[in-house]
């Protein structure tokens, strides 16, 4: 009976460390997701300006026929 205890104790234990790892991992990966989202917005903003910016110069240029 002591084993079984001493075993369940232990299996218990090793469950709140995974616990703890997965816990710590999912808040590290949360963080990240932000950050990614946040550089995603960055980089779409940038590539719209690029974008306008391309468009504005194609419109003046002059437009020839074949």
């Amino acid at each position: 009976m002591d084993n079984e205890i001493a075993d369940l104790d232990a299996r218990i234990s090793r469950l709140i460390e995974a616990f703890a790892e997965t816990r710590r991992a999912n808040g590290e990966l949360t963080d990240r997701v932000a950050r990614l989202e946040a550089d995603n917005r960055v980089l779409a903003e940038k590539l719209a300006t690029a974008v306008a910016r391309i468009e504005a110069v194609l419109e003046k240029l002059p437009v020839t026929e074949p």
